[in-house]
């Protein structure tokens, strides 16, 4: 099973920005390299839906140069789920366009968020691990 590696840290950004926007879904990218994330961009979802999310072009255009300029990848990109479990849903899985990328889903169905990591290729879901660390 692949694995993905985050500070908890970092795992805590991309919690509390679920939280914040809450009932909305949430979404943002985990920039890093090798599949170690080091850097959480917040994005806004301009669809401003509980059901679904887009980012913003132009917001999205700017952090993907910050990215590539500090020499990193697109390690994730994450979203939240309002009341559905930690799994990609058939949107999910139609507008995963980043085929080498994680897709990181936040559950915010129950008081514990729940968080779970997924690779998508061809419509192909397989999980991801993800594995919290020091630094």
């Amino acid at each position: 099973m692949a694995e993905l590696f985050i500070t908890q840290g970092l795992l805590d950004e991309v919690i509390s920005h679920c939280k914040e926007v809450y009932p909305k879904e949430a979404c943002g990218i985990l920039a890093g390299k090798d599949r170690i994330v080091k850097r959480v961009y917040k994005m806004r979802n301009i669809e401003n839906s509980s059901i679904s999310y887009a980012m913003d072009p132009k917001e999205q255009f700017t952090v993907m140069k910050d990215i590539r300029k500090d020499g990193l990848d697109i390690t994730a990109i994450y979203h939240s789920h309002i009341d559905i479990y930690a799994y990609p849903s058939p949107n999910d899985i139609k507008l995963a366009t980043y085929p080498d990328s994680v897709y990181v889903i936040v559950s915010l169905l129950n008081e514990e968020p729940k968080v779970k990591s997924f690779t998508i290729k061809d419509e192909s879901v397989k999980e991801v691990e993800m594995k919290v660390i020091l630094k």
